[in-house]
């Protein structure tokens, strides 16, 4: 794996420069202690030149970025069709490190085949699962993790986002399980320290009428069983109208310990009609903007100091496990055990009855 000298800062090349991959690439220009942003690269030439040129960096053709040795990291931001095959190029011909966003496919065997290809060129992978790196989140962990809540017994996430996605990107996504829970799967097994042992999914169509037709849903409630014993409930709407709502919280043994949600701002309302607040963030990104920071500064302390990173291939597998179990649950209206599905059957994932 390519490395920077001693002192010197790691150099990310982002590949794939939409919405997502142009927040990594400006938070690469001069806000991550120890990484700069190298060069950009993106399917659309045009994009990633606009892109480069706005950031002060050369838009390259991804497969020369890829294998620039004057790159020592790449961040895959492209569609997810695209990520498996970018990560065996960056791995086996650039022998760089890899951060890649979630999640890694949407086929079980194709993530193998990630997976291998990483470990084979004897490099590192971090899958983007920004929420571990909240704040208000990580800090729930910690309570579990120090035993300051006890034994965990009910664990409750709440993801809303405050509207749908549009169609053109829900007929890709894989659905509601894939593009959206799927953070929450990774949320339960980071927060509780359990492997999920059973899923069960519920889902209705409440906000969406199209979603039907895709076979998917826009409000649903899943339920984990943890191999410790812990049972997880998880609850979905892709229409939250007051802003974007994320939560976390956990009952144990010995108390409870809960994440809530940032306001825009902190300033009270006081008049005769009563009390007001400012709203929630409308959007992910500034929800979520100082996780994103701590993410990277966590990958770049990983690559700089040849540990494994937090978040790994593992975890973005595990993930997908979860959201294939529930839409088999969903689809066949039935608790799935994880592992008829962890075993990476590709003919027993695709072959689920149609809603």
């Amino acid at each position: 794996m390519s490395a920077p000298g001693k002192g010197a800062p790691l150099r990310v090349g982002v590949a794939g420069v939409g919405r997502i991959g142009r927040m990594h690439a400006e938070l690469l220009v001069g806000r991550v202690p120890g990484a700069k942003l190298a060069a950009v690269s993106d399917a659309v030439a045009p994009l990633a030149g606009e892109v480069g040129q706005a950031l002060g960096v050369p838009a390259l053709e991804t497969g020369r970025l890829l294998e620039d040795p004057a790159i020592d990291a790449v961040a895959i931001c492209a569609p997810t069709e695209q990520h498996v095959e970018l990560i065996i190029e960056a791995a086996a011909g650039g022998k760089k490190a890899v951060f890649c966003e979630k999640p890694v496919s949407l086929d079980l065997a194709e993530v193998d085949r990630a997976l291998a290809a990483v470990a084979a060129a004897g490099t590192a992978l971090m899958v983007g699962f920004n929420r571990r790196f909240d704040p208000s989140h990580a800090a729930v962990r910690q309570a579990v993790a120090e035993g300051t809540v006890g034994v965990p017994h009910v664990v409750r996430i709440t993801s809303r986002d405050p509207e749908p996605p549009p169609m053109a990107y829900a007929r890709a996504s894989g659905g509601i399980f894939l593009d959206m829970t799927i953070h929450d799967f990774d949320m339960a097994r980071f927060v509780v320290g359990s492997e999920v042992a059973e899923v069960h999914a519920a889902g209705a169509v409440r906000i969406e009428p199209a979603l039907a037709e895709l076979g998917d849903v826009d409000t649903a409630v899943i339920t984990l069983h943890h191999v410790d014993g812990c049972l997880t409930s998880i609850d979905n709407s892709r229409k939250a109208v007051y802003g974007y709502d994320q939560r976390v919280e956990v009952l144990g043994s010995a108390g409870l310990a809960a994440s809530g949600n940032p306001l825009v701002n902190t300033a009270q309302v006081l008049d005769a009609g009563g009390a007001r607040l400012a709203t929630l963030p409308y959007f992910f990104i500034e929800r979520y903007q100082e996780s994103y920071l701590r993410q990277w500064e966590a990958f770049v302390r990983a690559v700089q100091s040849g540990s494994p990173p937090p978040t790994s291939g593992h975890d973005g597998r595990a993930a997908l496990v979860l959201g294939l179990a529930a839409k088999r649950s969903l689809a066949q209206g039935r608790s799935v055990a994880v592992a008829e599905v962890s075993l990476g059957d590709r003919e027993a994932a695709s072959s689920e009855p149609k809603r």
